[in-house]
């Protein structure tokens, strides 16, 4: 049942005794402030039911402690400690010196309910009301948003193909154990594979790594196990239902197994039963059994990583994260570009006038979806690449006359089909070609700088990209001065992928990229609101409202006869006596006044 925070507030909340000795500018002030506008316990409603069960930590206590958590880049555990023990914390959640608002489980559950009742968003999406409601983001207008994409460490496990298969062979042992109520020591003991529940199968394998023949025995053994255990899950498939969580598991589990053989293991060309390693590494590789959504990926020639990317639009003007998706780590960076450009306008409510992003995002395909969306798009062109031979951007292409001009100063109107590439749609572009004529090419002086001559019979051919007008008004816009301006603008993006990489987002701290899109957001929505915090965040609407004064009056008066009775009780030198508190009884011109606890805002 949903249980609610109480509308009064306690004179000895955290906010009440430490907000000045925190920092009422600081991100724990700013929620102690604000918290009540971020969050209403009403918003989790759906999260539980309206009659049974005890009243729930309120849930709006909770979401906040899972922001800090994000800001601290802290466990569950130390989460549950803080709340109870760390000044800051209380001030943030609005709890007393001895409260223990919440246990290390309950923080867990209410996670995961957020992500089964699809509420993960909200407090990336409240980051943003908040920002239009102070005035930091626009309410009218248009929006130039930024994008860029940063690498995301996975959580599994990555291993080589020997572990890779035996790590999969244990997991589809676990969910036939579980199903059979046993231990996964026994289960695999009864079917001879007790060699795979230990660290590692390949550490733990006696074998000499420096033969090959010995490898080739040992892997093919390796797939034999793992093809029996594959049948073991099948036949214990058959007996139960699609809807049982038990089959949903084994299923699981053997899939992941079946493509881990498919993608490493290959049939040697002999014919004679043996295994071979597969040559060559897909983009769709799985590289770890605990978690099958990791990737190889690449954010560059020589930045290599295992994991996910994380996609981020961010507002040029205000630095705000506006939008933000998790791909595969394979993943090309301009992949889902429009879509996350279109979220961003959905999310703040504003148009978007342009999207500004580097080389990654200049094809020229990409170009025409944005075109074709309405939407500019400002990239670099990415660069040629490094020849001893001429480059195209050396020859001149006139769109209008069909021709194409050589260094030399030779003319060609003659186009020839050159062939075709796939979109990512999957669908054949045909490739055109400007070719000249051999007779021309091999009496031209500069022959030796512009090709081989054993290519294309002698003739030089210059490739015309489907997308071509597009390149060349990128050109045309890259060789102004407008493109100083661009980069300083395109900039934000890559200062707020710095925020999200020190709040935590280059190591995933969950499993699959739904648990990390989790981390995402709430990393986002820190960044969000302490980017409003330190403007004027602050400054507008973190007046407490005052309750009934007839009740304040009445509190004021006890408290004041209180405090002259207290400042009666003067004892001797050397005697006990009270001591006045360091901030929360201040003397006035007579007696002693206590701070009064008003109502919580909006309660």
């Amino acid at each position: 049942m949903l249980g609610q925070r109480a509308p009064q507030a306690n004179l000895f909340d955290g906010d009440q005794l430490y907000l000045e000795h925190v920092g009422a500018k600081t991100f724990y002030g700013y929620l102690a402030q604000h918290r009540h506008e971020l969050f209403r316990d009403e918003d989790f409603a759906a999260l539980y039911h309206d009659k049974l069960g005890r009243p729930s930590v309120p849930p709006s206590l909770l979401c906040l402690a899972v922001l800090l958590q994000s800001y601290d880049k802290c466990s569950d555990a130390e989460a549950r400690d803080r709340a109870a023990y760390d000044h800051r914390w209380k001030v943030a959640l609005g709890i007393g010196d001895l409260d223990k608002p919440f246990t290390k489980s309950t923080l867990q559950l209410f996670r995961a309910q957020l992500l089964l009742h699809e509420k993960a968003r909200l407090p990336f999406e409240r980051s943003l009301a908040t920002a239009h409601k102070t005035g930091f983001l626009r309410a009218q207008g248009k929006l130039r948003a930024a994008v860029d994409t940063t690498n995301i460490l996975g959580r599994g496990a990555v291993r080589d193909t020997y572990n890779l298969i035996g790590d999969g062979i244990v997991g589809v042992a676990r969910s036939l154990a579980k199903l059979s109520r046993k231990s996964l020591e026994e289960w695999a003991f009864e079917h001879g594979l007790s060699a795979y529940v230990g660290s590692s199968v390949k550490g733990e394998a006696d074998i000499d790594w420096s033969s090959e023949s010995e490898k080739e025995q040992f892997l093919t053994h390796l797939a034999a196990d793992a093809q029996r255990v594959i049948e073991l899950a099948d036949q214990a498939c058959a007996g139960l239902s699609e809807q049982d969580s038990g089959w949903k598991r084994i299923q699981q589990a053997s899939g992941v197994l079946r493509q881990v053989l498919l993608q490493d293991v290959e049939p040697k060309p002999d014919g004679n039963g043996a295994k071979q390693i597969h040559r060559g590494t897909s983009a769709e590789r799985i590289c770890s059994v605990h978690d099958p959504e990791m990737r190889h990926g690449r954010k560059s020639a020589n930045v290599r990583f295992d994991g996910h990317k994380a996609a981020v639009a961010t507002d040029v003007e205000t630095g705000l994260v506006t939008a933000i998706a998790v791909m595969e780590g394979s993943a090309k960076d301009d992949q889902g570009s429009l879509e996350l450009a279109k979220e961003a306008a959905t999310n703040t409510g504003l148009e978007v006038e342009a999207v500004l992003g580097d080389c990654a995002y200049g094809s020229g395909e990409n170009r025409q979806r944005f075109a074709d969306a309405g939407i500019a798009l400002f990239a670099k062109v990415a660069k040629p690449v490094s020849s001893n031979f001429f480059g195209k951007h050396r020859f001149e292409i006139d769109l209008q006359a069909m021709s194409c001009r050589c260094p030399a100063g030779q003319v060609t109107t003659h186009l020839v089909k050159t062939g075709y590439h796939m979109n990512a749609d999957g669908a054949r572009v045909g490739v055109r070609s400007f070719r000249y004529s051999a007779k021309v090419c091999l009496a031209c002086p500069l022959r030796s700088d512009c090709f081989k001559p054993s290519r294309h019979n002698g003739a030089r051919l210059v490739e015309v990209n489907p997308y071509e007008p597009l390149l060349q008004r990128a050109r045309k816009w890259q060789a102004s001065p407008d493109f100083d301006a661009f980069r300083r603008q395109r900039q934000v993006v890559e200062h707020r992928i710095a925020r999200l990489v020190q709040l935590g987002v280059r190591q995933a701290r969950y499993f699959g990229r739904r648990k990390t899109l989790f981390q995402l957001l709430m990393a986002a929505a820190v960044a969000n609101l302490t980017l409003i915090a330190g403007g004027n965040g602050n400054t507008t609407r973190d007046e407490r409202q005052s309750g009934s004064p007839t009740l304040n009056a009445l509190t004021r008066g006890l408290l004041h006869g209180l405090s002259a009775a207290l400042a009666g009780l003067q004892r001797p030198t050397g005697g006990l006596r009270l001591i006045e508190p360091h901030r929360h009884v201040v003397a006035p011109r007579s007696g002693f006044t206590f701070q009064t606890a008003g109502f919580r805002p909006g309660l």
